[in-house]
């Protein structure tokens, strides 16, 4: 396939990728020992970064963001496939030697490679075309500050494949009622539809990591329809699981100025205030925020100032 004149690839060949030898290889010559302080674990399977973008399915016409590249094991799998890799990462060591591996390795690509050394959560703009997909193999301790932190910088990133640790993949993706289900999925489920794409196990990272790891898709649509901001939908988020095992009542309590302001703005969302927020979805809570009645110094709780909401009760995931 071609894009604006620019042959893309079939899939790269295990001559073009790293495997555990050059892994090895390159961080010794970098002097690269993996930290926990920046989550390193570097891929050492050509067919786990091969999976990774047949999943995420991009092609010819994707600019790609890619998080934490580190030796280069995924950028070396996407270059062939897609129009452009935009890989962001932290370690200036590691930035530094990127490009010099994709020359190595695939010189005929090496055009197709922009680089950002930077804090992934701090940069807010992108050089070049604006990404279509974000595909990572994601450090675990910024991987849900990352993914919902470039959802909302970058509207048109389109599709997310991540790969991280397993308890944070199924949590994203748990659906309402589950008792995984939290503050990551709602707020992930604001921007996506979000689904456990596959299971990965630790034996194919360098240095083996404790723990497995789970495949993250996240597919963007439109945000629910409601006059609240996103701000204000995630605080009621927050508030409703700072209190997990609370009725939404007590829980929304100091959120809304008291538990009757709690209530009354609950039932104007159509939601029972003895319902707790794991069993409502992305929708409920935006129904609630908009729904807000605001305490006010000397207010009569009993006939609060109005507030706009939808009557009726849908839970959406």
């Amino acid at each position: 396939m071609t894009k604006k004149g620019v042959h893309l690839d079939a899939p790269a060949p295990d001559a073009a990728l790293l495997g555990p030898v050059q892994v090895r290889e390159l961080a010794e010559r970098l002097e690269v020992r993996p930290t926990k302080q920046w989550g390193q674990n570097f891929v050492v399977d050509a067919n786990t970064v091969r999976k990774i973008v047949r999943v995420a399915g991009v092609g010819a016409d994707d600019t790609v963001v890619e998080v934490g590249p580190g030796l280069g094991s995924l950028t070396l799998a996407l270059l062939p496939v897609v129009s452009r890799v935009i890989a962001v990462e932290v370690d200036p060591r590691l930035a530094g030697a990127l490009e010099a591996t994709v020359a190595t390795y695939q010189p005929e690509h090496v055009d197709r490679l922009r680089l950002v050394a930077a804090d992934a959560l701090t940069v807010t703009k992108l050089p070049g075309t604006d990404p279509t997909a974000l595909v990572a193999n994601l450090p675990y301790n910024i991987s849900v500050p990352v993914v919902l932190s470039f959802l909302e910088r970058f509207p048109t990133i389109e599709r997310v494949l991540v790969m991280v640790q397993l308890e944070v993949a199924e949590r994203l993706a748990a659906p309402p009622g589950s008792r995984i289900y939290g503050v990551p999925s709602l707020k992930a489920a604001w921007y996506a539809d979000v689904s456990l794409a596959g299971r990965v196990g630790r034996t194919v990272f360098w240095p083996m990591p404790n723990v497995d790891s789970g495949l993250v898709s996240m597919v963007r649509r439109e945000a629910p329809a409601t006059a609240a901001s996103r701000e204000q939908v995630f605080r009621c988020i927050d508030a409703a699981f700072l209190h997990r095992r609370k009725a939404l009542r007590g829980a929304l309590a100091t959120w809304a100025g008291s538990p009757n302001l709690a209530e009354q703005a609950l039932v104007r969302a159509g939601v029972d205030p003895r319902e707790r927020g794991e069993q409502l979805g992305i929708a409920d809570f935006a129904r609630i925020a908009e729904s807000r009645v605001e305490a006010e110094p000397g207010a009569d709780e009993s006939h609060p100032r109005a507030a706009t909401g939808k009557k009726g009760r849908h839970k959406n995931a």
